[in-house]
């Protein structure tokens, strides 16, 4: 691990309640899965780009990634904190606080998260993003190696978290919001897949199953992976196949038929047969996906997938232009 640098601490919140599983998230740290080391980060990344350029971080700066049940925060010191993705009933000081818009705070207010209405992860950013020492390039919470983060830990009661510098124009960032067409949350219908690269392997009654059934959420999903229930997906020879690289929203299928999406924290090699690939596109949708919810698919070629990579990065960079924020290079 390298030497933790020095940091100016200004202390923005103190969790009074970590909420459900709060950790802190940045977009992850690429380039480490030759050594057993997932990309991680925030698994609707285009939610925290968001919510940083309303603040005016850059894009990759920290916040955090708040699952289902939220945290409780009082505020310690002045700033300003926005907050998008589920909507997980945000408020200040009790009060509902519009998502995808920046608000001041000031010390002795308190953040509250009343109940999930849609969705299944909000991320909180805070002007000067959370100033968490990087670990691999990253601040991204890995908790199965606890590494980033606070301690490679999610959230506790008692936890007090530091932020970077303001921005020098915060204070004018009060209010600031983004136009609908700009909230991009929700989980689509159906989701777009690449079919294989081990579909060969697959009878053509799973392929059948696979685009033309609905699959449900089970409760042990996890930011690894989103575990199915639905109709069995029948392998011609078995599951097994020689362990390899996997890569986001590869869609394992283990002996027992049911299909697992690789997220975010996934196991950088894997041994069972992939029926399909979730397109880069929809990944972010995906990590809106809670236990229960409904999920379909349909399978679309590349060059379908790379036109929907490119409006996606098309909307990143209107988010940019709308908040007078950098853009995400390469997004």
């Amino acid at each position: 691990m390298p030497e933790e640098e020095e940091m100016e601490q200004r202390i923005a919140f103190e969790v009074v309640s970590p909420g459900l599983f709060t950790t802190v998230q940045d977009l992850g740290r690429p380039g480490w899965q030759r050594f057993g080391v997932p990309a991680g980060g925030a698994l609707d990344q285009y939610a925290l780009i968001a919510a940083n350029a309303l603040v005016g971080n850059a894009p990759g700066a920290a916040g955090l990634e708040v699952t289902l049940t939220g945290p409780v925060l009082a505020v310690v010191s002045e700033g300003l904190v926005a907050c998008t993705g589920a909507d997980l009933g945000f408020t200040i000081d009790g009060q509902p606080a519009a998502l995808w818009q920046a608000h001041r705070v000031k010390p002795g207010q308190v953040l509250r998260f009343t109940g999930r209405r849609s969705g299944c992860r909000a991320y909180l950013a805070v002007g000067g993003g959370i100033a968490v020492p990087e670990v691999m390039g990253s601040r991204s919470t890995y908790v199965r190696a606890r590494i980033g983060g606070v301690a490679g830990r999610p959230l506790a009661a008692g936890d007090r978290l530091a932020v970077g510098p303001l921005p020098v124009d915060w204070r004018e960032r009060d209010g600031l919001s983004l136009p609908k067409s700009l909230r991009r949350h929700g989980l689509p219908q159906p989701v777009r897949v690449i079919l294989g690269p081990q579909n060969d392997r697959f009878l053509p009654v799973a392929i059948e199953r696979l685009l033309g059934a609905p699959f449900r959420v089970t409760p042990n999903s996890d930011r690894m992976g989103l575990r199915l229930s639905g109709p069995k997906l029948v392998h011609r020879s078995g599951a097994d196949i020689l362990s390899e690289g996997v890569a986001p929203g590869s869609i394992q299928v283990p002996g027992d038929g049911q299909p697992i999406v690789l997220l975010g924290d996934r196991q950088a090699t894997g041994g069972y047969a992939k029926i399909a690939t979730v397109i880069s596109a929809d990944m972010d949708f995906l990590g809106q996906a809670a236990p229960g919810d409904r999920v379909t698919f349909r399978a679309v070629d590349v060059a379908t997938a790379h036109g929907l990579r490119r409006q996606r990065r098309e909307l990143l960079a209107a988010v940019a232009e709308a908040t007078g924020t950098e853009a995400l290079a390469g997004a």
